[in-house]
């Protein structure tokens, strides 16, 4: 009995990771929103938020979880940012340490700026689990649209994104 419900419990899990794994989010194409945030720790990530802001589809892209030491020029000579972009169309965000505090550095934000539509952009591998996090966190009338920056995850990061994503998930479903 008990080995049945450990047999089916690992076959549950396998289909999951399997599901995970073939469905990866791809890029949003042309819809226009608020704002844009763009996590921080894959490439391509800042370059796919920056696109978005040049081609008008958001008025503002905000980077959450920028190094501390990092500071606007910095940033702006390491993505070929202009000036007149950064003043009026980049925010960055400090004190974001993981994909929980993404969220909820991202939330005050949104909440300061009364915007009501985002794109979230991330790593196809990592968007499950900041969709989330941003959906737990954020409040019910800010629309949260998926942007993934494609990528060729090895199998590692894959089994290791799903085992954060069930981890977020359950942490979720459990009482404060």
């Amino acid at each position: 009995m008990i080995l049945r419900f450990f047999a089916a419990a690992l076959l549950v899990y396998a289909f999951g990771f399997l599901g995970f794994a073939v469905s990866l989010p791809k890029p949003l194409a042309g819809e226009p929103t608020d704002a844009v945030i763009v996590l921080t720790g894959g490439p391509g990530r800042i370059a796919r938020g920056l696109s978005v802001v040049d081609q008008g589809l958001a008025k503002e892209m905000f980077v959450s979880g920028v190094d501390p030491e990092v500071r606007p020029a910095e940033f702006a000579a390491e993505f070929d940012v202009s000036r007149g972009t950064m003043e009026c169309c980049v925010k960055l965000g400090y004190l974001a340490v993981d994909t929980r505090t993404n969220a909820g550095e991202a939330a005050q934000w949104l909440r300061e700026n009364k915007f009501t539509s985002v794109r979230l952009v991330t790593t196809d591998w990592h968007m499950a689990r900041a969709s989330s996090e941003f959906e737990e966190t954020l409040p019910p009338d800010i629309r949260v649209v998926e942007d993934a920056v494609s990528s060729h995850p090895s199998l590692a990061t894959l089994f290791l994104e799903y085992n954060k994503l069930l981890a977020a998930v359950v942490s979720q479903g459990l009482p404060s």
